[in-house]
């Protein structure tokens, strides 16, 4: 039986919509009809190109909302109108990303007994610290909203853990489904010949451990004593403080700023992928070079881990620009024990995080909530 599903999320950026994209694709591809809710204050070029993309596969629409970042006059009339928007469109599936994605899915289900609201935190309301008033009024609202909950869906056992530390344990059906990738994106990428030593591939922002990578490179040296380079690619509020960063080391010749471009691709631009967050929870710029056969370097945060498998013993402790210098000289010095350890990695997500596993367990999830809070044996 086809199901007519309503994704919610904020901002079109990032790995959060990375997944919203292939769950698209791929439910659409199954027959279901999907509709999408976004921010009507998020608006740029690149996000409307991706939405755009993602137009033909939305046959219920893209619809825009205020949804704004942490609080807004949004909160208290968007949720009502994804309500509306809800019967209007006889939607099963009410399937919210991220914090607001979240709050916003099952504040418009609450009295509608023929639909289901799920939700997927993607790091969200787990990202703010304890104690902070944003931080402890999402956590609030995760606490009162628990009962307006079908299911919650973890991208990584770590933010399952983090969930029930935080918040509680949860009291509806909550199973950690990984994130995953497409059948092309497991074929292998070699580097360009010009490629630098390492490549860099995020927002530009403190989480993600950027002033403690420049600081480790600096003292880098190559076999011969070249210094070790390093191209980065992405953008961010703290795009310009890196750029002078950068200049205060005197990295100007060795470390090259790409812009926002596409991971896949920019994989090329490095022989070793370097991940020096602070805090994840299931990263797919990790992911997408491990299914390439790229060496990765990276801190052993949130579920990181999970997907180093086997070769999770040479994750490097998050804030320690020494430790990721001794992680990244040994690459240089050793390239082909990294790449002895991308081939395990490879090997444990191959199986592992395929997208159509992805979806399947969702999927199979969506009918299960609608199972029960119906009591329709179709919806099975």
């Amino acid at each position: 039986m086809p199901l007519r599903i309503l994704l919610i999320l904020r901002a079109p950026v990032g790995g959060l919509f990375r997944h919203v994209s292939d769950l698209t694709h791929e439910l659409a591809a199954r027959g279901h009809q999907i509709g999408i809710v976004v921010d009507k204050l998020h608006t740029d070029g690149l996000s409307a190109q991706r939405l755009g993309a993602l137009s033909p596969l939305a046959a219920l629409g893209i619809h825009a909302f205020a949804i704004p970042r942490t609080a807004g006059t949004g909160d208290l009339t968007t949720p009502f109108a994804i309500r509306r928007l809800a019967d209007r469109l006889r939607i099963d599936v009410l399937h919210g990303h991220g914090a607001k994605g979240g709050l916003y899915a099952r504040l418009a289900r609450i009295g509608a007994r023929h639909r289901v609201a799920l939700y997927t935190p993607h790091g969200g309301v787990l990202n703010y610290k304890p104690g902070s008033p944003v931080g402890s009024l999402f956590r609030w609202f995760e606490r009162l909203l628990m009962g307006a909950t079908d299911a919650i869906i973890f991208e990584s056992a770590f933010a399952h853990r983090a969930y029930a530390e935080q918040i509680g344990v949860p009291t509806c059906p909550a199973p950690v489904i990984h994130n995953g990738l497409r059948p092309d994106e497991f074929v292998p990428i070699v580097p360009r010949p010009d490629a630098a030593d390492f490549v860099f591939i995020g927002e530009f922002r403190d989480v993600k451990g950027i002033t403690y990578l420049l600081d480790a490179l600096v003292g880098l040296r190559a076999p011969g004593g070249r210094p070790a380079t390093l191209a980065m690619a992405g953008s961010g509020p703290d795009f310009e403080a890196t750029r002078s960063r950068i200049a205060d080391l005197r990295l100007e010749g060795r470390v090259q700023l790409l812009g926002v471009q596409p991971a896949r691709p920019t994989l090329e631009r490095g022989r070793c992928e370097v991940v020096p967050s602070l805090a994840e929870s299931l990263p797919y710029v990790i992911l997408e070079a491990a299914a390439a056969g790229r060496p990765v370097i990276a801190t052993d945060v949130g579920g990181v881990t999970e997907i180093f498998g086997p070769t999770a013993a040479s994750l490097v402790p998050a804030a320690d620009s020494k430790a990721l210098a001794r992680a990244m000289q040994a690459y240089l010095d050793r390239p082909d024990v990294a790449d002895r350890e991308a081939g395990l990695r490879y090997a444990h997500i191959r199986d592992g995080f395929s997208v159509a596993r992805m979806t399947d367990g969702i999927e199979a999830l969506y009918r299960q909530a609608l199972a029960a809070r119906t009591g329709r044996r179709d919806f099975t």
